[in-house]
């Protein structure tokens, strides 16, 4: 009898220490094989890429580590709210378990809302672990008007986020006070414009007017920036800090010239490649539908149509002009800033409008 009753105490013993050593927060005890060491340390950061946010998606992610020992994660993800400090109790999108860096897709999301993330990390145990919160606003819809040159083309306008720019490249061929922009198709004389008393002036690429339509003209930048305006009565050619306003809001990180601006090409071009080359990464989620009415250089010679789009701005530096490259292989946009004999004032590129 005293045996049972011995063997019983040491078995309610036993079960007494496994029940209190399974009961420890994984992160308060000590890593297996290091008894008496270094404890287990959880650690969650938040993440979320820019570039990726639209109208009622994102893509959030976080890096989930374990240092001195060893935690078993059952799930780690992203929970977020459009209210500060969200947790695994509203919505939440999970990566699975594990430790490691992971991204995942925020859909369904409302537009011009402001939504509030935070990575987490749950253990075996039921604790979960938050990490550092982030936010984040989406995409504001775009409203599309029209507006009319001094020619009477009419122009479809789209509003991206705070701004309202033309939706086609301009193909006016005169200035807002009425006078002639020069039309330009000899060689020669394209060339010959930097010397010319009126300098400003236009094409077709190739001189083929059958491409006016779809991809609009292609101006000088002497033409883009005459003070008697190429743009129509309330509207500008943009400035450098318009396009960055542009590119800021749809995500870009860097802003700084010379840069490739990341990720935001694709956001800026016309999807497909019903005129541009093949692969044309884009989505055009910006709305904004550039087209790749490609060049004509300093001696008149034209390139690049349907593989690159340029697009002037008013800006210059040191008499050099400022322009955005868009390419048809890669999702990046680029600042440009042409150096060379009269800072290449004589380049024809495409001109979009922004309203004033």
């Amino acid at each position: 009898m005293k045996r049972i009753i011995s063997l019983i105490a040491v078995a309610a013993v036993l079960f007494a220490c496994s029940k209190q050593e399974s009961d420890l927060p994984e992160d308060q005890g000590l890593a297996p094989g290091m008894i008496g060491e270094e404890k287990a340390t959880l650690s969650v950061t938040t993440t979320y890429f820019s570039p990726d946010i639209t109208f009622t998606s994102a893509t959030a992610g976080g890096i989930v580590t374990v240092t001195g020992g060893t935690i078993n994660i059952v799930e780690k993800g992203v929970c977020y709210s459009t209210n500060p400090a969200p947790t695994v109790a509203g919505p939440k999108v999970s990566a699975g378990g594990g430790t490691g860096t992971f991204t995942v897709s925020l859909t369904g999301l409302d537009s011009a809302t402001t939504y509030y993330i935070r990575a987490y990390a749950t253990r075996k145990n039921g604790v979960t672990k938050y990490g550092n919160e982030l936010s984040f606003t989406t995409l504001i819809p775009p409203t599309f008007g029209t507006m009319t040159d001094i020619d009477g083309n009419v122009y479809t306008t789209i509003t991206i986020g705070t701004q309202t720019w033309m939706l086609e490249n301009l193909r006016t061929t005169r200035y807002r006070n009425g006078d002639s922009i020069k039309h330009v198709t000899d060689n020669s004389e394209w060339a010959n414009l930097r010397l010319a008393t009126d300098k400003g002036g236009w094409c077709h690429y190739n001189n083929d007017p059958g491409n006016d339509a779809i991809y609009g003209k292609l101006y000088n930048f002497y033409a883009a920036t005459d003070t008697r305006n190429i743009a129509p009565e309330g509207w500008r050619v943009p400035t450098k800090e318009d396009w960055d306003i542009l590119v800021l809001y749809l995500g870009a990180d860097n802003i700084q010239y010379p840069t490739n601006i990341q990720y935001i090409g694709r956001k800026l071009k016309e999807a497909g490649i019903d005129h541009w080359l093949a692969p044309n990464p884009a989505d055009n989620v910006g709305g904004f539908t550039a087209l790749p009415g490609g060049y004509r250089n300093e001696t008149g010679v034209f390139n690049r149509m349907n593989s690159h789009g340029y697009f002037w701005s008013s800006s210059s530096q040191n008499g050099h002009p400022f322009y955005r490259e868009l390419k048809f292989d890669i999702e990046n946009v680029r600042w440009g800033q042409y150096f060379g004999p009269a800072g290449y004032r004589p380049f024809g590129f495409s001109v979009r409008c922004v309203m004033e």
